[in-house]
């Protein structure tokens, strides 16, 4: 991994950018790996830090299109990040956005996911290298997700619109088993943010605890939680921590994707800001700042931004290169 965003600006060469003025073009074509033939590219980025040693690193695959599901789980099982990412041509219904429309796809090491955020951010950068910054539009499982990257001061910025949001309450005896998974009295919990399961995209389950001391302390049972999860059809645990009115600290258990933790989660932050604003714990329009990573040395920002009128969540961050 390169030490420093300058290091990997140095050492990380592009490849060259995709054909323009075709919607299906792609930057290198590779062939299936079930053929021994060579693979495709493997990029590897890191979302919501403009550090290549903070955020979370995603696998992207800027083109799958000879790839079968078995190759791509592969691919990510063998890269070991929570989220890998890969592109094929758009379908019909994306229509129109020529060249900036793509189909994607999200592998963690042990199953697909419907919907992954920072390696939706991840990919965006990576195709703005190539091919300059503007909006893009991804075709995901759970939905049609638009992506605006910006430049600011050097540094890509990706901004994703969530498809709409909601939530529901979780049934006492799932709450249970989820804080005895964790090892978390019930007591550890802010009762000001009452626990439910969250989607914009992928479904999470909700936690507030009530100190930053208590969302340091996390050695859960991975087998129990990853067990409840998958009945539950959870991506995550968005453990959470509020700071002050607009500003909180979280954390992600990720067993059903074969990880320990996520570093930084765009899907459950799009989730968590749906949460917030359904249950009247945020004010109006409120920008929220996330901050994740921390307690694994992998520090990241993420921000949450919450329009009037629009049910849907935004979710930006940096991204860059990593080696």
């Amino acid at each position: 991994m390169c030490g420093s965003a300058a290091w990997a600006r140095r050492k990380c060469l592009l490849p060259p950018p995709p054909a323009s003025g075709n919607a299906t073009a792609q930057p290198r074509v590779g062939t299936s790996m079930t053929t021994n033939a060579p693979g495709p590219e493997v990029l590897r980025y890191t979302a919501f830090s403009s550090d290549p040693d903070g955020g979370n690193p995603a696998g992207v695959i800027l083109d799958a299109t000879a790839l079968e599901d078995s190759d791509m789980l592969a691919i990510a099982a063998d890269l070991g990040y929570s989220e890998s990412a890969f592109l094929t041509a758009p379908p019909e219904s994306l229509g129109g956005q020529e060249g900036r429309a793509y189909s994607i796809r999200y592998f963690s090491p042990k199953a697909e996911v419907p919907f992954c955020g920072h390696a939706t951010v991840a990919t965006a950068v990576a195709l703005a290298e190539r091919m300059g910054p503007g909006e893009l539009v991804f075709a995901t499982r759970a939905g049609t997700v638009p992506v605006e990257v910006a430049e600011e001061g050097g540094t890509l910025r990706a901004t994703l619109t969530s498809v709409e949001p909601h939530i529901e309450e979780i049934a006492d005896a799932d709450l249970t088993e989820a804080l005895a998974a964790l090892d978390w009295p019930a007591a550890d919990l802010d009762p000001a943010f009452l626990p439910h399961i969250a989607f914009a995209g992928a479904r999470h389950l909700v936690l507030a605890a009530a100190t930053r001391a208590r969302l340091a302390d996390l050695a859960y049972d991975f087998a129990r939680l990853e067990a409840l999860m998958h009945r539950l059809d959870l991506t995550t645990i968005q453990l959470v921590w509020r700071e002050s009115a607009t500003v909180f600290h979280v954390r992600d258990p990720f067993p059903v994707g074969g990880v320990v933790e996520d570093p930084a989660t765009g899907a459950a932050a799009a989730a968590f800001g749906a949460y917030a604003r359904e249950l009247g714990l945020i004010p109006e329009g409120a920008v929220l700042t996330l901050h994740q990573g921390e307690d694994l040395g992998r520090p990241g920002e993420l921000t949450v931004t919450l329009h009037a009128g629009d049910p849907r969540v935004r979710v930006s961050g940096t991204g860059t290169r990593i080696c």
